[in-house]
């Protein structure tokens, strides 16, 4: 296995791939972007969005959406890819359900996307906040549709069908990468345990879609993408994203290339023609992009 320290200094002795055009995106300011920030300071919540260093935030705060990240701003996992905090976890806020459900109201949301960070530190990986944060948006503003991007719970079944029995519109849970890569992108995850996962959401609760995303640009080939895709089908994902790695920082894995818009096209048509509802293909794509779009689609 090739570790991370190796794969960034391999490419810092090599020419790093350019930032084409098509991946520029617009910068976060405006007003509405100033009042969402506001409100998660007042709140003491945390967001995706700048946690994970999106390039959308400025795009979608301006238009008054955000992806809630629960369960602290400290990941117990060191996935080569993602910008969150990694160290010890705070405590659980068993209120943080409470002020979540407050954002989704002062925002006047129709389509809330929860995700969190890892959780290993506890037994049933963070679902039981899941839960109450279901419950909270639904009580607090009833036509909301709720959207949870899950981590893997370590295989808990337990974990899940906790989750899937307060009934989100939507359970999504990112595949990430193609499995060649899994050793080095998604450290302590296990391809086969996601794709069960999946499988197991829609055996409990066949009714809600399932949905899961992919990162491009990591070294896999265009045959792996579809192939995992294939997967992701095969194990009863409806909605599906693809998009673009950006490397947070030089500490995180280098981008070994950029995928050209009419590669993105390609595994768009080749999504569809595999019996996806919905495919979200872009560069600039990522899970929680034009979210409540992708749960209207049929």
């Amino acid at each position: 296995m090739i570790g991370l320290d190796v794969l960034v200094t391999i490419q810092s002795s090599e020419s790093r791939p350019r930032r084409p055009q098509w991946l520029k995106a617009p910068a976060p300011v405006g007003e509405n972007y100033r009042e969402l920030k506001g409100l998660v300071e007042r709140l003491k919540l945390h967001t995706v969005c700048e946690s994970a260093a999106c390039p959308n935030v400025g795009e979608c705060w301006n238009h008054g959406t955000a992806t809630f990240m629960i369960l602290g701003n400290f990941c117990t996992r060191r996935c080569g890819f993602c910008a969150v905090q990694k160290g010890e976890p705070l405590e659980v806020d068993r209120d943080e359900p409470a002020r979540v459900a407050e954002a989704c109201q002062a925002l006047g949301l129709r389509h809330a996307v929860i995700t969190s960070v890892n959780r290993d530190d506890q037994k049933d990986g963070g679902a039981s906040l899941f839960v109450s944060t279901i419950r909270a948006i639904r009580e607090r503003i009833p036509h909301c549709k709720v959207e949870v991007l899950i981590p893997d719970f370590q295989g808990s079944r337990e974990a899940l069908e906790a989750v899937m029995e307060a009934g989100p519109d939507v359970l999504n849970h990112n595949i990430e990468t193609v499995p060649r890569l899994y050793r080095q992108v998604r450290i302590g995850a296990r391809y086969e345990r996601s794709l069960e996962l999946l499988a197991q959401a829609k055996e409990l609760r066949p009714e809600i879609p399932a949905k899961s995303g992919l990162m491009v640009g990591l070294g896999e080939t265009n045959e792996e993408v579809v192939e995992t895709l294939a997967d992701m089908r095969r194990h009863g994902v409806e909605i599906a994203t693809v998009g673009q790695y950006l490397r947070p920082t030089p500490q995180h894995l280098p981008v070994l290339r950029y995928v050209t818009p009419d590669e993105f096209a390609g595994y768009r048509r080749a999504g569809l023609e595999m019996g996806f509802r919905h495919v979200e293909s872009g560069p600039l794509v990522r899970s929680s992009y034009h979210a409540g779009e992708a749960l209207e689609s049929k």
